[in-house]
Parts: C-alpha cells; structure tokens; sequence
C-alpha cells in the first residue's frame, strides 16, 4: 500500500513537473505540445519501471536521506538519459523542445527530493512519537547483544522497537556449545508472540563462534514467516567492523578489512576527481605564476618539490609540491621533518606552509589518475616503514588513493607528526574516512577546508 501510494505521488510529481515547464515557456510553438506530450508519458512510464528497479521504494526505516536522495536523483537522470537516447535513436531530437526538456528535468528533479524530504521528516516525527515501529525479538548474549538493544532502545526514530529478548545463558559460559536445555525452551517461547503477530523481525547477535546455537536458533524459526537477521560479533576475531554480505561465485561471505567501494562509485568518484583538478588548474593558472616568481625570487632551486610516495594498493608515485625550503643535503638518507621555525623553510616557503598553498601542484596529480582530492594525506616512504608496524590499520590506508585533503586534516591534524601518538590518531580518522566514504563526505570536506582548512597553527 505504501509504496503504491509512492508511485503515484511520484507519477504525479513528474506529470506536473512537465507541465509546469509548458507554463514558464515563453515562445512555445503550438506544434511542440503532442510530441511533448507523448515524450512526457513515455518518460513516466519508462519512470514507473526503472524506480522500483534501482530501489527508490525500498524502505525506509533506519537509512540515512541522504542515500535515498542519491538513489532517487540517479534513477530520475537515468531515465532522462535514456529518453533522450532513444530520440537519439529514432532521429528526432531536435523535434522536442530543448528548454521546455530541460526545465522539465530540472523543476521534476527539485519535486521529487522536496516530497521526500518532507515525507521523511514526517515519517520521522511520527516514529519519534512511536507510530509504527518494527517490533524486534533480540536473541543473543554478551557486550555486541546489549548494545544492541540500547542502540534500538536510544534511536527511537530508526523505526525499531524491542518487543522480547531472549538471553541465552549456555551461551555466555560456553560459546562454541550447542544450545542447552533451558536456552531451547527461552526459544521455543518465541514462536507464540511471532504466531499472534507481536514479533515481526528476529535478530540473532551472537559471536561468530557460536554457530551451533545460530544454527539452533534458525531451525527454530524455520517454520515461520518472521524475517530472521544475523548479526554477529566480529570483534570476537580481533576485528572493528565487517562489511557485506558479499556474494563470492555464489558464496556468502563478509569483508573483514578497511572496505573498498564498488567499481562504479569509484569510477565516479575518479570523474569527480578529474573535473574537478582540471577546473582547479585552469582557474589556478595566475596564482600558480606568482607563486613560481616568488619562489624564484626567493632563493636558487626548482619551482617544484618531488618526492616518492604510496598510492592506491601501496604503489609508489612521484608527488609534486611548490619548494618551500632552501635546497640541501640530505642527511645521509634519513627524512627529517619541516619543525617550528626550522632554517631550511624560506619565507615564501613558510606562508605557503602556513596557507596550505604549497600542495596545489598535487592537482596535477590528481589529473594523471595517482591521487583523489579527498583522501588520506600519503606520507613519506621512511613514515610508511616506520609506523607501518605499530599501528594497526596504518595500511589499509592504501586502499585508497591519498587525497590532497582528507578527514583527518579538517579535524585538525595535520603537520608534524614527532610523536607516535599523533600518527596514530591521524589514521584513526583516516580509517574512520574509508569505512564511512561518501560523496556526501567528500563535498563536506571541501567545502570544510576552502573556508577553514588553508590555514592552522600546526602547519609551518
């Protein structure tokens, strides 16, 4: 019933979005509205397929908008794009309105995100009130269980509510054992509220060592209709997180390591990437020049600083930056770090340190494919080696290209890294970036360092 009320709340929106965009036309010919007209019913109804197909009326509950509006921009594009391939097609592009196509996509777009907008908050206030929550039975023990319910029990807006818990005492003195008795009959004591209604989901949270009672638990409930989910406790292996399920050849399976991101949203991101430094460069190109005069003027040597760092997957790449120092020895191979009023930095090289407007030839990089924009900083090969293994999680930093700005730089850690501590805490937020990436994430950390993240104490 619901998502049938959504499809044509969304029918509706597009219909009036085409017809909004005939009123605002001004020099309308009388001749465009029939082929306007029926591209605009071939668009909502190739529109009535493609939504439900990409998963614009999946549920709601517990997901972030944010994910429900990129998916539901993705899908409106998508259609368009291929409406226009078909005119494409059948050669008669030109015989469509091009202003009234374009306003139509625009003002259908600007409806579609405003309804859910306000649907969601809506749906938000009332599960705040706790009209319609999924009633959940939790089965489990351990730290991972109550967790669990005090997560559903403080986010009441997530569309949850506990409706019995069974703890499984055999479990908590021996968690690779089968269920025992007395756990058998606390399960068995759920198929009567699932019978009479009150029990709509099942949550099994159990370490993953206890997979005789999650097999128990399963065949318990095997006869009912109720929806089962699993969620077990991967700290048991030592381990923070997990993603997935994933699906090997037909195999299930979870990612226990730092995520990568699907093919697709990589390569999209890789776009972003590209634009965007190529748009930097060309609108960079007189502040690039006064730069390399002042450096110049400054004292002998390059325009440009070049080093060798790690990239994506650990492979080396050369990264460029404007010379900030007075060129020297190196001291018999050793990386010595840029210190408070350290002699070598040259005064241009100190306001460009300070202003983080030494790091803007890294959009070359960002060009030629070695970097992202955002993404965890790459250090120096002698840091990689050094701290490589004393911190856990230090390489899965390379599971990701290295950004010209990242999470770990907006919160303020950037700089000299003379303790142990320091770089420990600035891959804890890398890895923080790499479990929780999104485009989302991305644009704020843009826009975060354009107006605070050029300058800071911890630069010099």
């Amino acid at each position: 019933m619901k998502q049938a009320i959504a499809r044509f709340c969304d029918t509706t929106i597009i219909v009036t979005g085409a017809m909004l965009a005939g009123k605002l036309e001004l020099h309308a010919s009388p001749s465009d509205a029939p082929l306007n007209f029926l591209f605009c019913v071939a668009i909502t109804a190739f529109a009535a397929v493609v939504f439900p197909m990409t998963g614009v009326y999946r549920s709601w509950r517990a997901r972030p908008i944010r994910h429900l509006l990129v998916r539901l921009l993705a899908a409106w594009v998508s259609v368009q794009l291929v409406g226009l391939a078909v005119l494409l097609f059948i050669g008669k592009p030109a015989e469509i309105s091009n202003p009234w196509l374009y306003r139509w996509a625009l003002i259908t777009a600007a409806l579609l995100l405003g309804a859910r907008i306000v649907a969601y908050a809506g749906l938000r206030r009332l599960r705040l009130l706790g009209v319609d929550p999924r009633r959940v039975a939790i089965i489990g023990t351990g730290v991972h269980f109550h967790e669990t319910i005090d997560l559903i029990d403080a986010n009441n807006c997530g569309g949850f509510a506990v409706a019995d818990v069974v703890m499984l005492k055999g479990v908590a003195r021996y968690p690779s054992a089968e269920a025992s008795q007395s756990d058998k009959q606390e399960l068995a004591g759920l198929l009567p509220l699932i019978s009479a209604g009150e029990v709509e989901e099942v949550w099994i949270v159990l370490p993953v060592s206890s997979d005789a009672v999650v097999i128990r638990c399963i065949e318990t409930l095997k006869h009912t209709l109720v929806k089962i989910r699993l969620l077990p406790d991967v700290r048991a292996l030592g381990l923070q997180s997990a993603c997935g399920p994933l699906d090997l050849m037909g195999l299930s399976a979870l990612s226990v390591s730092a995520p990568h991101s699907a093919s697709s949203v990589l390569t999209g991101k890789d776009v972003f990437d590209r634009l965007f430094a190529a748009c930097a460069l060309t609108a960079l190109l007189p502040v690039f020049a006064a730069i390399a005069v002042a450096i110049k003027m400054s004292s002998p040597g390059s325009i440009f600083f070049r080093q060798r760092r790690k990239g994506l997957n650990g492979r080396p790449f050369t990264i460029y930056k404007f010379r900030s120092m007075r060129v020297h020895a190196h001291g018999g191979g050793k990386l010595q770090q840029a210190t408070r009023n350290d002699s070598r930095v040259t005064p241009v090289g100190r306001f460009l340190r300070r202003t983080s407007l030494d790091e803007l030839p890294q959009f070359i990089n960002v060009l030629r494919g070695e970097m992202s924009v955002v993404g965890p900083r790459p250090h120096a090969l002698e840091h990689d080696d050094l701290y490589a293994p004393l911190i856990d999680g230090y390489i899965d930093r390379y599971r990701a290209k290295p950004g010209i700005t990242g999470w770990a730089q907006i919160n303020g850690h950037r700089g000299e890294t003379d303790r142990l501590e320091k770089m420990a805490a600035r891959v804890e937020h890398d890895l923080y970036y790499l479990r929780n990436w999104s485009f989302w994430l991305d644009m704020r950390i843009v826009v975060t360092t354009l107006f605070h993240g050029f300058t800071g104490s911890q630069a010099y």
